[in-house]
């Protein structure tokens, strides 16, 4: 099967990349250093020539709820529409856990991306899964002045994004099933003690605050409203695992 990864050269995309080849699989890879822009249509309706499937784990750093909601409103219509011009079988989509429960920032976004596949007219599945191992490096960047790094209170269950992309793959694969289960790591945690943990594996000198974050994204965040309920499908890989591994190849 030829398959489109819009974001291939992402955290996720790449490892979609990957395994679809490994799977043996014909791969197109989607971004903008490869001459595709979602946003502007640029060298997408050729990208997507006979594309059976299209995977798109796209997405853009920013925490502006109206940015998030600009970029996944266009990009998805425009996928959907240069996809039924081409002939595209089946969308995968891939998802956050809790976008019901937080309105903001890129949860905002993907409510958005949602709304749109589903009145598309490229049948689709949704995977929603939650935030990477990969975010605590991030989140880190983000907050680190110094010897000092604040995070936020928030009880989350992260799942690696290796995994992440196994299942898209699989999803792929299945066809058009609509919303599939949603996908966590194998353990809730505080984004603290993960951030904690990280600081000390990788050797640096740092100290870890947590702290209460403002607004309903806060309160979220605090209450747990942004892990899987029961039913959703569970990874295999622990943080342990990932963080042992990820230290290993720096």
């Amino acid at each position: 099967m030829k398959i489109a990864v819009a974001g291939g050269t992402g955290t996720v995309g790449r490892h979609v990349v990957r395994i679809a080849r490994e799977r043996g699989h014909e791969v197109v890879s989607l971004s903008r250093s490869e001459g595709v822009d979602l946003v502007t249509r640029k060298g997408l309706d050729e990208a997507l020539q006979n594309v059976e499937a299209v995977i798109d784990v796209s997405g853009i750093r920013e925490l502006s709820t109206k940015k998030n909601v600009d970029y996944f409103t266009s990009s998805t219509q425009n996928l959907l529409a240069a996809g039924k011009k081409a002939g595209v079988r089946h969308l995968v989509v891939l998802s956050t856990v809790g976008i019901d429960n937080a309105p903001s920032s890129v949860y905002a976004g993907k409510r958005a991306q949602e709304e749109a596949v589903r009145h598309g007219d490229v049948p689709w599945t949704i995977l929603r899964s939650t935030q990477f191992f990969e975010f605590v490096p991030m989140t880190l960047g983000y907050t680190s002045a110094g010897p000092l790094a604040v995070v936020p209170r928030m009880l989350t269950q992260p799942v690696a994004a290796a995994e992440v992309a196994e299942a898209l793959v699989d999803a792929a694969e299945a066809g058009p099933h609509g919303r599939v289960k949603d996908l966590g790591g194998p353990g809730k945690e505080l984004l603290a003690n993960l951030a904690r943990a990280y600081v000390r594996k990788t050797g640096q000198r740092k100290l870890v605050l947590q702290v209460p974050a403002p607004g309903p994204m806060g309160k979220a965040m605090r209450q747990g409203d942004l892990i899987p309920e029961p039913g959703a499908a569970v990874a295999r890989q622990t943080f342990q695992q990932w963080l042992d591994a990820y230290s290993a190849e720096q």
